[in-house]
């Protein structure tokens, strides 16, 4: 990354930042997506099993995630600050703090896992389907969350064409050992849909050993002597990082977990309402990428600039960015309301999906825009480290307005499934109207930091 002065630059700065981070999350999003066609090819029990164990594993997997998040804005200031001697130092406080909290989630899931499980009513075979799919899961978390460390230290350099190749390697490795252990090739015993979870546990393992052969051999990288040191755990470090981190973490689980909740929700529905759900929500999650992108760019990209204290530039970039994902979102939104029809049929040959799913993707559209001016403003907050109101406004808008709003419409009103639906709208836009608020407070403030600072300098 550089410093930029023109508006052109800035531009091509950003898109040079953001289209590896696009690729790299479509291609994490298609890992989960190969898990679960390719276990419905075995058999329907290993396509539930896998589908459940997915549901529970994912808003609980990337809100953690979302804790190791905190090493981007953090790495971004200090490069540019100027304190390169740093960064490896918190690189591996980060990495530290991946390993301790993998363990725990282990433990715990171990103590959970069965509770949750019985709480769902699934069938025996499904049950244990789901059961062993996680329990092989989690053999690959602590690899899974060190890569994540070390992702989040790649991009905050701006070198995300490389967290992007990392991501394009992974895929055929998790479609090979799918292909292999779900189905019984070259020797190895037919593991259905359990196989699924071994191959996602063994390519985190890949992803770790590639990203930290990557970092020990490449010489942008290398410079930093991210491993060349011992360092002693830091609690003090460790606090800073929670203090970043948590709100952030706590802020995505609370979007993924809601999800989650209406597809529970969605259960006491007939089969083609569930089947529509699923379908329209799994494209309006497939273009939630977009803004999410420009979300992590974003953060890259304000960190970088409000360590330089270049807090005017910090605030040309998060306005580009939000024009850039509105830009986006309106012209797939015109393209989903133009062939929703053709993407209903991607999912399903029944015509009564067909229609369904197409009435529900109507009212993705809707998410398209309030996703599109909420996912900047996040990734901007982050890049400023500013993250407990983005918590508070996640945990407001999504489960104290839109989930109630949602329940009561669909189950008192004639609306029915369309009422979760509305719900989802109404929490979006809530929370999208909260994070635009929060922006302009935080950027006055630094904006007045500024002046002073510069009139200080007058005197």
């Amino acid at each position: 990354m550089k410093q930029t002065f023109t508006l052109l630059q800035k531009i091509r700065q950003l898109f040079a930042i953001l289209w590896p981070i696009l690729v790299a999350q479509v291609t994490m999003f298609s890992m989960s997506f190969f898990d679960t066609v390719m276990s419905g090819q075995a058999s329907t029990p290993d396509l539930a099993g896998v589908a459940i164990g997915s549901s529970v594993w994912v808003p609980i997997g990337a809100g953690i995630g979302g804790i190791f998040v905190a090493v981007t804005p953090i790495v971004a200031q200090l490069i540019g600050a100027r304190h390169k001697e740093d960064i490896a130092f918190q690189v591996m406080q980060g990495i530290y703090l991946a390993l301790l909290i993998s363990i725990l989630v282990i433990v715990g899931g171990a103590f959970a896992l069965d509770p949750i499980l019985s709480l769902m009513g699934l069938e025996d075979n499904v049950l244990r389907i789901s059961r062993s799919y996680l329990l092989a899961l989690a053999c690959g978390i602590p690899a899974l969350f060190v890569y994540q460390v070390l992702r989040a230290f790649i991009d905050a350099l701006g070198k995300t064409r490389v967290s992007m190749m990392i991501a394009l390697l992974s895929l055929p490795i998790n479609v090979s050992l799918n292909y292999v252990l779900i189905f019984g090739k070259i020797g190895f015993p037919a593991l259905g849909g359990v196989g699924a979870g071994v191959a996602s546990a063994l390519t985190y393992w890949f992803l770790a050993l590639i990203t930290y052969t990557i970092i020990n051999s490449q010489k942008s990288f290398a410079s930093f002597q991210v491993f060349k040191h011992f360092y002693g755990i830091s609690l003090k470090e460790w606090k800073e990082q929670l203090k970043t981190g948590l709100p952030i973490g706590f802020a995505i689980f609370i979007e993924t977990s809601i999800f989650a909740v209406v597809a529970l929700l969605m259960s006491t529905f007939d089969t083609v309402t569930i089947a529509a759900h699923q379908a329209a929500m799994n494209f309006a999650t497939m273009l939630y990428m977009v803004p999410l992108s420009i979300s992590s760019a974003l953060t890259i990209l304000v960190g970088f600039e409000v360590g330089a204290k270049r807090d005017k530039d910090a605030r040309h970039y998060s306005y580009l960015g939000m024009v850039m994902s509105i830009g986006m979102a309106s012209i797939c939104a015109a393209i989903l309301l133009l062939f929703r029809e053709q993407v209903a049929a991607l999912y399903s040959r029944e015509v009564a999906v067909i229609q369904m799913a197409q009435h529900f993707l109507i009212y993705a559209v809707f998410f398209q825009l309030s996703d599109a001016i909420a996912a900047p403003i996040q990734g901007t907050l982050r890049g400023y480290k500013d993250v407990n109101v983005t918590f508070l406004t996640a945990c407001i808008s999504y489960w104290v307005i839109g989930l109630p709003a949602g329940y009561y419409m669909a189950n008192n009103t004639s609306l029915g499934a369309t009422g979760y639906w509305i719900g989802l709208v109404l929490g979006l836009a809530v929370s999208a109207i909260g994070l635009l608020g929060r922006l302009l407070v935080v950027q006055s403030r630094h904006k007045n930091l500024e002046v002073a600072s510069s009139e200080k300098k007058r005197m």
